[in-house]
């Protein structure tokens, strides 16, 4: 039986996710929960090798989803369902929605086949929580262009991330109870607000 809890922020590239994890990881040590923080792709010594591979060299479609449920895989035998055992509270930036929405919307690989992968590597295990950071395209780009220098996904057309943000937001229709999505475009200490109301919500 699963003791700790998982919780996955997503959303397109430039919706602000990454900037709450840590935020949210102190708040839930304040209220004594050991947290351990993670990403995807990544996350594990192959994990990380795999992403470089994923995040900057080309590769055919199949290979690209492949790859990340392969480091999916090792990602969750390795560290996520170890931490859970033990009671830990397991924060990821990206899971397998991520991979439905830039696999599956973006890049337009059939959603049968990722559905077959996400059987094989995690068919009954979900996170408890998904955590979807919303804004329009034209505000992720603008974010997007203030920052570091951009890999692959990165650099694609709106038109892509208009497809990927459609897929998170079917996905949130989907599975309603897991996927809470949150305006991104409010200021941040009212999403911070908004974000330890949903994983304090976790504990009930």
């Amino acid at each position: 039986m699963v003791k700790g809890k998982f919780i996955t922020f997503e959303g397109i590239d430039g919706a602000g996710k990454s900037t709450h994890v840590e935020t949210i990881a102190a708040y839930l040590r304040s209220c004594g929960k050991t947290v351990v923080t993670t990403r995807e792709p990544g996350g594990t010594s192959l994990g990380e090798r795999l992403r470089e591979l994923l995040l900057h060299e080309p590769m055919h479609l199949e290979t690209e989803a492949l790859l990340m449920f392969a480091s999916r895989r090792e990602h969750i035998a390795k560290l996520i369902a170890p931490a859970l055992e033990r009671g830990d509270w397991v924060i990821s930036d990206r899971f397998t929605d991520a991979t439905f929405a830039y696999q599956g919307g973006g890049r337009q690989l059939a959603i049968n086949k990722l559905e077959a992968l996400e059987q094989w590597v995690h068919a009954d295990f979900q996170p408890q929580l998904t955590l979807l950071f919303d804004v329009p395209l034209e505000v992720a780009r603008e974010r997007l262009d203030k920052t570091r220098s951009l890999d692959k996904f990165e650099r694609e057309q709106q038109d892509f991330f208009g497809r990927v943000r459609n897929a998170y937001l079917q996905r949130a229709a989907q599975f309603p109870h897991r996927i809470r999505v949150i305006d991104s475009t409010q200021p941040m200490h009212e999403v911070n607000q908004q974000l330890e109301q949903l994983v304090s919500a976790l504990d009930d």
